[in-house]
């Protein structure tokens, strides 16, 4: 497996890396990206000149095209028809053969960002081709419902030793790598970066006060499916000029892999919560074994609930801390992540949820002891679908990891139909990047997790079972006293309860539960969920966790 040290890219750089996942059963998350500490940039980005209207574009290519949503859609559903083309781009090998280091070496020239010199709120850049970035995207530039392609050149880029510039003059860019947007996100005077498509359909995005985390793709296919993964790769971007005071910026992406053609719509509007809508029209040219929807990655390498063979001075070390589900009914779920010891899938069924994200809720500083990474201040995603989604699944994969360099965590939306070949998904829906994307949530809230040997602390052990400690706090909780009649809705499957008890924490709000389980099936895990009850009446989020194997 390609290793790549992921507190490199956050201290050093702004881009994607290409890495395989690997477990007895799953193979993924290929292109991930990574932090832009103080400006910083990895790959090298390229400049997005694009031409204005009615200006001849590069190589003869006609000045502009018209460009219409629904004709897009029409394109790419005729496209699913026939047979895919996988493309390299045709680099030479100064550029093609860059290794890691020699990538990072290239970077875009900020003087040359479009819109730039028109002092627009947005900035476009986009990043060099090379290393393991062998496909390239197409970028154009809508004017006027006219689609120019954008141009690039060497003298775009510095590059810095050890490379020669000189290797790399008169280089014919066939595309970009990706690119990213830039604004004014957190002070007026500074652009910051917003968001970067870099790699496969992969993308991330921040909010104010946030720094790099959790991933975004536009489809994943196949993963945790039990075969090989597939990674439809966005290859072409229609972006629409901003005006000079624009708040927000729509772009359009065609999707393509061997069995998926897809056409998307993004509109984004920054701020201390970055909106992103999400238009897609996805058609299947072949049968697929798992689709997922609006999907979510992350890294979870340890946290309070789960560090066991980890000596690190560091408290905790993860981008989320959990995964969160607001289901039809209105029911919340709160699932905490883990680092299990083997592949481990959690599904949980439902028909047109309201939403679910990867959550970063712990915002303590002093629980990560992290002044690079400042993981405190990692992005929580929320996906809210719109419109109904029909039948089907949130699944979450957890998979083994020992470095934090390695994203181990997939969330996403599983529908139960359409996956054969010529099915077609229409669907929308608004993605949430922020510090805290839950805002008043009703219900009282798990507030940490925390598991150990069974048996009586410091007393005796007993190794077939397991402690849960779950600590509930929230305003539903606020003034009861401990004579209250609260009770606790318990449910597990292949485990039994050993030892149950649900008490208020003196000087407080909060009630904790505390269990032990004997675990049944010595070869499967062991599901629990638990919320808070008084006389009848739901208090808190609904906590679920599987105790899968021991590392």
């Amino acid at each position: 497996m390609p290793t790549i040290d992921k507190r490199r890219f956050l201290t050093s750089s702004a881009g994607f890396l290409s890495f395989l996942m690997a477990s007895t059963a799953f193979s993924a998350f290929a292109q991930e990206t990574d932090a832009q500490e103080a400006g910083a940039q990895e790959a090298g980005a390229q400049e997005a000149g694009a031409q204005e209207a009615g200006a001849p574009a590069p190589g003869g290519a006609p000045a502009g095209t018209p460009f219409d949503w629904e004709a897009l859609v029409a394109r790419m559903k005729a496209r699913a028809a026939e047979s895919y083309r996988d493309e390299p781009a045709d680099l030479p090998e100064a550029v093609a053969g860059l290794d890691y280091d020699a990538h990072r070496a290239i970077r875009f020239r900020p003087d040359r960002a479009l819109w730039k010199d028109d002092k627009r709120n947005f900035e476009l850049q986009a990043f060099y081709p090379g290393w393991v970035f062998a496909h390239t995207v197409d970028l154009f530039e809508i004017v006027g419902g006219q689609a120019y392609p954008m141009g690039f050149a060497a003298g775009d880029f510095e590059y810095r030793p050890p490379l020669d510039p000189a290797v790399f003059d008169g280089f014919a860019f066939p595309g970009a790598a990706g690119f990213r947007l830039h604004y004014p996100l957190n002070r007026t005077d500074y652009r910051d970066e917003l968001i970067t498509f870099l790699g496969a359909s992969y993308f991330r995005a921040l909010g104010r006060g946030t720094v790099y985390g959790a991933s975004a793709r536009g489809l994943a296919v196949d993963t945790a499916a039990g075969s090989a993964e597939e990674f439809p790769r966005f290859s072409r971007f229609y972006i629409e000029r901003p005006e000079t005071d624009a708040r927000e910026i729509r772009f359009y992406a065609e999707l393509e892999s061997p069995r998926v053609s897809g056409a998307y719509a993004f509109t984004i509007l920054p701020g201390t919560e970055t909106l992103i809508d999400v238009e897609a029209a996805i058609f299947l040219r072949d049968d697929v074994s798992r689709l997922g929807l609006a999907p979510l990655t992350s890294m979870y390498l340890f946290g309070e609930n789960d560090r066991t063979g980890f000596d690190d001075f560091r408290p905790e070390v993860h981008d989320n801390d959990g995964l969160a589900i607001l289901r039809a009914s209105g029911e919340r779920v709160w699932r905490p992540l883990t680092n299990p010891a083997r592949l481990q899938l959690s599904v949980f069924g439902e028909t047109n949820p309201r939403g679910f994200g990867l959550l970063q809720r712990d915002r303590d500083a002093d629980n990560y002891l992290d002044t690079e990474a400042h993981y405190e201040r990692r992005p929580s995603v929320w996906v809210e679908p719109v419109g109904d989604w029909g039948e089907g699944a949130v699944l979450l994969a957890e998979i083994p990891s020992d470095s934090e360099a390695n994203d181990n965590i997939v969330a996403f939306w599983m529908p139960e139909n359409g996956l054969t070949a010529g099915s077609e998904h229409r669907l929308r829906y608004r993605m949430t990047w922020a510090l805290d994307v839950e805002g008043d949530v009703p219900l009282a809230r798990a507030l940490r997790t925390r598991t150990g040997h069974g048996g009586v602390a410091a007393v005796a052990h007993d190794e077939d079972t397991r402690k849960f400690l779950v600590d509930f706090d929230g305003d539903t909780l606020a003034g009861l006293g401990e004579e209250a009649p609260m009770d606790v809705r318990l449910s597990l499957s292949n485990g039994e309860v050993v030892h149950q008890i649900l008490s208020k924490i003196a000087g407080n709000d909060m009630w904790r539960l505390i269990v032990d389980v004997r675990r049944i099936d010595a070869d499967k895990p062991v599901e629990l969920s638990a919320a808070l009850i008084l006389e009848g009446k739901t208090l808190s989020e609904t906590w679920t966790y599987q105790w899968g194997q021991t590392r």
